[in-house]
């Protein structure tokens, strides 16, 4: 029987209130960059604080699984970063509690905080998308002045079409304008030009003011105020600046929602499997219907004056006929007939084609839409237990709390996820890559990091610790390390300074025979290196007997004597006889032509550098004798 212990309750008060503040943090960071893509249809449009007390709610809604994941992430890291960092986590693995053990208690609120986002995916955020969208759709065209394209004729107001040819959006003005006026019929059309103008709203919101510069108006005249007549007379007017109210209502009202019946993202998960079929059984059937008319383009039987064609170009393919031969013999006009006929035939077919396509590739595009929503709601809700097993394990391998490192860490994380996740979102939605594919990259992606980081945390492994790899670069690259030996404010036993001075003295003497033997300024034989190498026992024993010296010498209190031990030099006993241990490694990177000259050049460095830290240790023996002469 499953067992509520203290320690449950410790981490999950832990988790519980880092989880909270997180939470909040993150929605509000992504509210704000949500607010900051529609800053620009909020601002300036006397929209008023009802409709944006609904903006924000809803967006609050809509952000709740987006913001969930990542508070997930980094208050796992911090809960664990803080147990770390205080040795508490230390605790619980010396009372023999495994680190998935002590986690179990965080693993069931994060499985349940992972049904409560799908919950919000599948349920809430369908609605809260639908009413989002239909307000961002009613504040666009609640202040037409900013909403007018360039390039565009622009309807949004009754009665007239717009034309900008450009805008400037800090001072409003608008440039190369062309304004059609429709009333009632064809008669009352007019048509303004204008080089520059200025719109804005009534304060009542009821008619916008319209200011023209440099244009021109055309305009048709009533026929009944000139009697009846055949033609429509017009009227045109040159002015160089003009005042235009049109009649706009302003008020703030919401659109119908049924534009958005498309959205797949304003739908519930059964909904998207109903309109799925439906959409389906709608594209499929317009897809048979242009099977049957390619059918009765090119194969049906009852086009008698197609088949007719077809049979009398078989028969005259099968009785050696030449085509460019018989329309050689046509004349001028026959032949600019002929052509003109199958230009003409060939591109009414292309458009019709190309008709076709887009009509199937927007279904196509609609139906990708609603699948990738569909895996949406799972993955979104996914992500939130693969964060919990990426930030838990980090946190206690970096043992660091507080709100620096975790930050740093989550927003690398999350900045890899959204990437990931976005790249495949457009993949998948362009139908370049498959849907479950680009929708599963990110999770596929970081599902091996979780299962890593967590293994590697619950076997206390060191593989993010900085000192470790710090360590193995310098190692790589020839880097020394330099020798701190700190003075001893309690010493027990005081070192043997004579028995010290004559065994420097033959390690000296030692140094000087050394040096005689081996020549290391000489070049290195490559196939000794590579292929024959020995050891060097004596630079070995000679380093070992110098270590135990400083070691003894190290419970000095003399500082003189510690600063000279500071000065002996770390020396690397192996590095100037092969590049590698194993004999199989040498024999491969002495194949390795660029690799084998890039080692033998290392290792000819290590020999120079251990013959100079030789020179070092002979002349620092000669400071310490002398030294312990003089006590």
């Amino acid at each position: 029987m499953l067992r509520i212990k203290k320690l449950d309750i410790f981490l999950a008060k832990q988790f519980g209130l880092l989880f909270a503040g997180t939470f909040f943090i993150c929605q509000f960071v992504l509210m704000m960059q949500f607010l900051w893509r529609y800053v620009d249809d909020l601002i300036g449009k006397g929209i008023p604080m009802t409709a944006l007390a609904q903006f924000f709610w809803y967006m609050g809604l809509m952000m709740v699984p987006q913001a969930l994941p990542l508070a997930i992430l980094l208050s796992s890291l911090i809960t664990l970063g803080n147990l770390g960092e205080s040795s508490e986590l230390t605790a619980i693995k010396a009372a023999g509690i495994s680190l998935l053990q002590a986690l179990r208690s965080l693993i069931v609120i994060t499985c349940i905080i992972m049904m409560a986002s799908f919950y919000f995916e599948n349920n809430l955020g369908p609605d809260a998308n639908m009413k989002l969208s239909q307000l961002l759709i009613s504040m666009k065209q609640k202040s037409p002045e900013l909403e007018i394209p360039e390039g565009v004729f622009y309807d949004g107001i009754p009665n007239s079409n717009i034309y900008v040819q450009k805008k400037d959006l800090k001072s409003g003005k608008l440039y190369g304008i062309m304004i059609y006026r429709m009333t009632q019929s064809y008669e009352d059309a007019a048509i303004i030009l204008a080089d520059s103008g200025m719109m804005q709203s009534t304060a009542e919101k009821k008619h916008l003011i319209l200011k023209l510069w440099s244009g021109e108006w055309f305009e048709n005249m009533r026929s009944d105020e000139l009697g009846n007549s055949a033609a429509v007379p017009y009227r045109r007017e040159t002015f160089t600046y003009k005042k235009i109210v049109l009649d706009f209502d302003g008020d703030f009202n919401l659109t119908d929602a049924a534009a958005l019946s498309n959205n797949a993202q304003g739908k519930s998960l059964a909904k998207i499997r109903n309109d799925l079929d439906s959409i389906n059984l709608v594209y499929d059937s317009i897809g048979r219907n242009y099977l049957r008319d390619l059918n009765m383009l090119y194969y049906n039987i009852p086009h008698t004056e197609r088949r007719d064609s077809l049979k009398a170009l078989q028969l005259a393919y099968t009785q050696g006929y030449n085509i460019d031969s018989i329309f050689g013999k046509l004349s001028t006009e026959q032949k600019q007939q002929t052509v003109a006929s199958a230009l003409a035939k060939a591109q009414n077919e292309m458009s019709d084609l190309e008709f076709k396509s887009l009509l199937t590739s927007d279904g196509d595009k609609n139906i990708r839409r609603h699948r990738i929503e569909m895996v949406n709601k799972f993955t979104v809700a996914l992500s939130c237990l693969i964060f919990f097993f990426i930030g838990a394990p980090l946190g206690a391998i970096i043992r660091k709390g507080g709100l620096g490192v975790p930050v740093i860490i989550s927003v690398l994380v999350f900045i890899i996820y959204y990437i990931l996740d976005n790249s495949g979102f457009r993949m998948a939605r362009e139908g370049i890559w498959a849907i479950w594919f680009g929708k599963g990259l990110a999770p596929g992606v970081l599902t091996p990091i979780a299962i890593f980081v967590t293994y590697k945390a619950n076997k206390d492994s060191v593989v993010f610790n900085v000192d470790v790899y710090r360590n193995l670069l310098m190692k790589a690259l020839g880097l020394r390390l330099k020798r701190h030996i700190p003075s001893k404010e309690v010493i027990i036993e005081e070192p043997n300074y004579q028995a010290d001075a004559l065994q420097l003295q033959k390690i000296s003497q030692q140094i000087a025979e050394y040096n005689t033997v081996h020549r290391l300024k000489k070049a290195p034989n490559p196939i000794r290196v590579f292929f024959k190498y020995k050891p060097d026992h004596a630079i070995e024993m000679i380093n070992e007997e110098l270590e135990k010296i400083i070691e003894n010498l190290a419970n000095t209190k003399d500082q003189q004597i510690l600063r000279y031990i500071n000065q002996y030099p770390i020396m690397a006993v192996k590095a100037h006889t092969r590049p590698f241990e194993k004999k199989w490694k040498n024999i491969i990177a002495a194949i390795i032509i660029p690799a084998g000259l890039f080692f033998y050049m290392r290792m000819w460095r290590f020999r120079l550098r251990l013959l100079r830290d030789l020179k070092i240790t002979s002349k620092t023996n000669e400071q310490v004798i002398a030294r312990i002469q003089e006590m």
